[in-house]
């Protein structure tokens, strides 16, 4: 292996506390924006007349795209060491491609447009990500205090947008988000320019053997699949799903706002109580998977609107635990100079894969089978989740008392 060098750090000096808060007012607004499409983007396909496997395609074109999107665009940001350029090429070609697919109403072209709009969407929260990181380097801020403006954003502004909606009708959803994207993109006038420091070289060779060295991460990243699959098919389709129960665009919009906005104190819950052993995390995902299989039931069982939006609160002690767990056990098992493609990897399970599958598969079951049966299935696939979970921990604890003894 060459040997590592060392990181050169750049002095945030540079940054002031204007800019920093615009990185909060900034982070806000764009969460929000791209909430708004998250949220009804099925809604309008299904009103133009798409069936809910065109739709379930349409929406694995994202996570198919980000495979190749985001080091593509990585690439930029560390050539031009500048990510406030490369975030505001993305946001113009995010608003210029939606645009475009807004005047569209056949499948084959909008499907396309699509996969241009998701090229310059997927990065755009691992990018607005690095800047943050880039902006307070060398200083007392920390990454929540800034990520947390992102998570209010998508609670309220979600929420907000329901009883516009209601009264512009979803048919100018391209209006709504077009001002909101071009508010975000005011608010890129005052960022740090976020310039991206130097990585650690290592040989490929070697670094994919320390990668697979690890059959612990190598079996979590396997069996995490299973949890996320139906948690992306729920993500792209319970708004279909309160829609066919009665629900209106607000009761859509509250239902967003509950889901986001008590990540935050389960996060702040996760920083505090959960202690850096691997034992305990896969104690912790064990316990996830199946408040996971719990919340699939009920949303198969659930009669009516109001139902799936209560259901829908178990999001943040689903997916927000999953989420805080596997990425705190991707750090502890993967080396340090490693550990950023660990976390890659492990993204890349619960946001690119998972949503293929999802898209592929979740429209065809809520077309063909109904959603309550999709949610029963989504239910038998996470109870192999807990199983395999389960094992993993048993057999962990096992071999940590054996060497302890």
């Amino acid at each position: 292996m060459l040997p590592l060098r060392k990181r050169e750090v750049q002095p945030a000096a540079g940054h002031t506390s204007g800019s920093l808060s615009a990185l909060k007012r900034f982070n806000f607004f764009l969460y929000g924006t791209i909430a708004i499409l998250t949220s009804f983007f099925p809604l309008y396909f299904q009103n133009i007349g798409l069936s809910k496997v065109e739709i379930g395609m349409i929406m694995a074109g994202g996570p198919f795209i980000s495979i190749f999107a985001n080091p593509f665009w990585g690439y930029w940001s560390d050539r031009l060491q500048n990510v406030k350029r490369i975030l505001i090429f993305l946001l113009t070609g995010n608003l210029l491609a939606t645009i475009v697919v807004f005047q569209l109403r056949e499948y084959a072209v909008i499907f396309a447009f699509m996969l241009i709009f998701f090229f310059f969407n997927s990065p755009t929260f691992s990018q607005s990500n690095s800047l943050i990181l880039n902006a307070i380097e060398n200083t007392n801020h920390k990454f929540g205090a800034f990520r947390l403006w992102g998570s209010l954003g998508w609670a309220i502004i979600a929420a907000l947008a329901g009883p516009v909606l209601s009264w512009m009708g979803l048919v100018n959803l391209w209006m709504l988000y077009g001002i909101m994207m071009l508010i975000s993109l005011a608010f890129t006038i005052g960022l740090p320019q976020g310039r991206v420091t130097s990585k650690p070289k290592t040989e490929r060779q070697s670094y994919w053997k320390v990668m697979l060295s690890s059959r612990l991460f190598f079996v979590f990243v396997i069996l995490g699949i299973l949890i996320s699959v139906p948690n992306s098919i729920n993500q792209t389709f319970v708004t279909l799903y309160i829609s066919n129960l009665g629900g209106s665009n607000e009761l859509i919009g509250w239902s967003v706002f509950l889901s986001a906005i008590f990540e935050i104190p389960v996060f702040l819950l996760f920083d505090r109580f959960l202690k850096k052993s691997a034992r305990m995390m896969l104690g912790g995902l064990v316990i996830v998977s199946i408040l996971f299989v719990i919340r699939w039931l009920l949303m198969s069982a659930a009669g009516g609107p109001l139902q799936v939006i209560f259901i829908q609160v178990l999001h943040c002690i689903t997916f927000g635990g999953y989420y805080y767990i596997g990425t705190s056990l991707t750090a502890l098992l993967i080396p340090a100079e490693y550990r950023a493609t660990g976390q890659a990897i492990y993204a890349l399970t619960w946001g690119g894969i998972s949503g293929i599958i999802a898209g592929l598969f979740g429209g065809w079951m809520f077309d063909y089978l109904g959603p309550q049966t999709m949610y029963s299935i989504c239910a038998i696939i996470s109870v192999a989740g807990v199983a395999g979970f389960t094992f993993m921990w048993m057999k962990y604890r096992k071999q940590s008392e054996l060497a302890a003894s």
